[in-house]
């Protein structure tokens, strides 16, 4: 199996009537310079000149017939507006996708990995899509004796997939000191004590997303129902939507009392992508969603992302490499850099039985 995993990365392009055809480069410059404030920086960041960078803006800027950036004396560099909604865009491009073209990389890398009759062990993990279980494939193929094939799903779908023997470990996320039993409910009809084990993985804090500044004065999911406040949701099913909606129940907020609350996105990226472009006032995800895309975020609860797998699973070598890098320095140092997540207790081995109780506790032996 190469070393080098298979990335799709998406690309659109502009293109006019007398056939110009926008570099997707320019999508990528934009967004440095937002980043950076500096078009000095944003080309080093980017690995061109700062000549072709500066090219490449003039000649799209005639392209559209407005500039793309303005260079302020002393300043720096700033995106106009149209430049702003440019840069934007491409970002929720990727934040909507990006979880959809890994799963169609993984699918092309195992059949390539089948017809070069590649024999090295191989863990799947079929999980709902999360900042820290993003980092697993890259950290576990550093110890090189296995490798860890990640495919995003669902929650409840992921651990029906591990039912149905698909893969060897399912990844999910519960809250804390909230009641959830329905979510509960949906875990033990897939997950039998006597049959897996649970992995703890992190705690995470997710909450309301809102423009930075919070122009509107949001300060609770009661002021979700105000008029002229427009929210985006996240998909039904997903272990988001789920706990948005156990916290509008307590709070006694309608889901129908909720400007836009059918309109939705399908990872906590894309949700903060649509806030940040100006398309919604307000999502709820994960606090490093919300920093990623320079918001504000207004913590609402906290939870527990959880793996799962068989109690014999975890005797595999591939599979206590794991659990050892879960409980490494370096797994730590990785997550205590994603703002709202703590990998305390990472790689703790749990009993399944522990969700009836209501508090998690370890696993007897494993």
């Amino acid at each position: 199996m190469p070393k080098e995993l298979i990335t799709i990365e998406p690309a659109w392009r502009f293109r006019n009537a007398a056939g110009q055809e926008l570099d997707p480069l320019l999508f990528r410059v934009l967004q440095a310079i937002h980043q950076t404030g500096k078009l000095t920086d944003a080309a080093a960041r980017v690995g061109y000149s700062y000549r072709h960078c500066w090219n490449l803006i003039h000649h799209w800027s005639g392209f559209f017939g407005v500039p793309l950036v303005e260079l302020v004396k002393g300043r720096g560099a700033r995106l106009t507006p149209l430049g702003e909604k440019l840069a934007w865009a491409a970002e929720r491009v990727q934040a909507r996708l990006g979880p959809q073209l890994q799963n169609l990389a993984v699918e092309i890398d195992r059949e390539i990995s089948r017809a070069m009759s590649e024999s090295q062990p191989t863990l799947r993990l079929h999980a709902s899509h999360g900042f820290a279980v993003d980092l697993l494939p890259e950290l576990f193929a550093q110890i090189g004796k296995a490798r860890l094939e990640l495919l995003y799903l669902g929650s409840v779908e992921a651990m029906a997939s591990m039912a149905r023997g698909n893969c060897e470990l399912c990844g999910f996320h519960l809250p804390k000191d909230l009641a959830a039993e329905e979510l509960v409910a949906r875990c033990t009809k897939y997950l039998k004590p006597r049959t897996h084990r649970l992995i703890r993985l992190v705690t995470r804090t997710q909450g309301l997303f809102v423009a930075a500044g919070n122009p509107l004065g949001i300060r609770s999911l009661g002021d979700l129902a105000a008029p002229g406040v427009r929210f985006v949701n996240r998909q039904p099913n997903s272990g988001t939507r789920i706990l948005f909606d156990l916290l509008l129940a307590q709070a006694r907020v309608k889901p129908e009392a909720v400007a836009t609350y059918e309109q939705v996105e399908f990872t906590h990226s894309a949700v903060a992508a649509f806030v940040a472009s100006g398309m919604a006032d307000a999502g709820f995800g994960v606090a490093a969603a919300a920093s990623r895309f320079k918001l504000d975020f207004l913590p609402l609860a906290q939870e527990t992302y959880f793996l799962a797998c068989r109690h014999d699973v975890l005797e595999q070598p591939a599979m206590q490499d794991l659990l050892g890098m879960l409980r490494s320095p370096l797994f730590a140092q990785r997550v205590v850099a994603l703002p709202g997540y703590d990998a305390q207790g990472a790689g703790e081995v749990l009993r399944v039985d522990s969700l009836f109780e209501g508090s998690v506790g370890p696993a007897g032996g494993g």
